[in-house]
C-alpha cells in the first residue's frame, strides 16, 4: 500500500527546496550587481572590476526581446577593456550613450564634464536594429561636432556623413535598470551605468 501522506511531503520539501536555492541564487546575483555597480560609481579603475563583470555575466539570464524597455535610455560608459583614451574613464570627460530601440537610433556623445559639457561635444549617431537574441545591430550614419541649444529649439551642429565600411554591433551580456554590459564586435567589453537623470529626448 502506497502511502501518500509520505509522497505529498517529500514533494513538498523538494519545491520547498527549489524555491530557497531560486531566492538564494537571486539573492547571489542582485549582490554581484550592486557590488559592480558600487565600483563603477566609486571606483571605476578597481582591478577588481574586469573580474565581477565576468561573474555578472555568468550569472546573467538576460533576454533582450523581453527587455527592451530597460535598453532605452541615456547610458554613461564607466569602464572598458580598450586601450583608446577616449574609451576610458575620466572624471573630467562624460562618455555617454544615448539608446533608443524602438525607434531605431542612437548616439555616442563625448563631453566635458560639468557646465563646460554643454558648450559643445564630439557625436556620433547611428541607427539600431535587433539582431539575434542579444545582439543590436549598429549603422553609423553622420558624426561631428554637437554645439548648444539656440532659442527656438535650434542648435548649433557641425557634421558629416560616415560611411560605415565593416558591420558594427554590441552584444548586450547583462542589463538592469541600473547596469549594462556589452561586448562590441572587436571583442571590447564595456560597462555602462544609466543616468536616470536624463532622457533619450534630451539628445534625440
Amino acid at each position: 500500500m502506497i502511502d501518500k501522506s509520505n509522497r505529498h511531503t517529500k514533494s513538498n520539501r523538494q519545491t520547498r527546496a527549489q524555491n530557497e536555492s531560486t531566492i538564494t541564487l537571486s539573492k547571489f546575483v542582485k549582490m554581484l550587481d550592486e557590488k559592480l555597480i558600487n565600483l563603477l560609481k566609486n571606483q571605476p579603475k578597481s582591478m577588481a572590476i574586469a573580474e565581477l563583470i565576468h561573474d555578472v555575466e555568468k550569472s546573467s539570464t538576460i533576454q533582450l526581446s523581453d527587455s527592451i524597455d530597460l535598453l532605452t535610455g541615456v547610458w554613461e560608459l564607466r569602464w572598458s577593456s580598450a586601450s583608446q583614451p577616449w574609451l576610458k574613464q575620466a572624471d573630467w570627460l562624460e562618455n555617454l550613450q544615448v539608446l533608443d530601440p524602438a525607434n531605431g537610433r542612437g548616439m555616442n556623445l563625448l563631453k566635458l564634464a560639468g557646465p563646460l559639457g554643454t558648450a559643445a561635444a564630439v557625436t556620433v549617431e547611428a541607427e539600431l536594429c535587433l539582431e539575434g537574441a542579444n545582439r543590436v545591430g549598429v549603422r553609423f550614419r553622420r558624426g561631428g561636432w554637437r554645439g548648444p541649444s539656440l532659442p527656438g529649439g535650434r542648435r548649433l551642429e557641425l557634421f558629416k556623413t560616415v560611411n560605415q565600411s565593416f558591420p558594427a554591433w554590441l552584444d548586450i551580456t547583462a542589463l538592469t535598470n541600473d547596469l549594462r554590459i556589452c561586448r562590441g564586435n572587436a571583442g571590447t567589453v564595456f560597462a555602462l551605468l544609466k543616468r536616470h537623470d536624463k532622457s533619450v529626448s534630451d539628445f534625440l
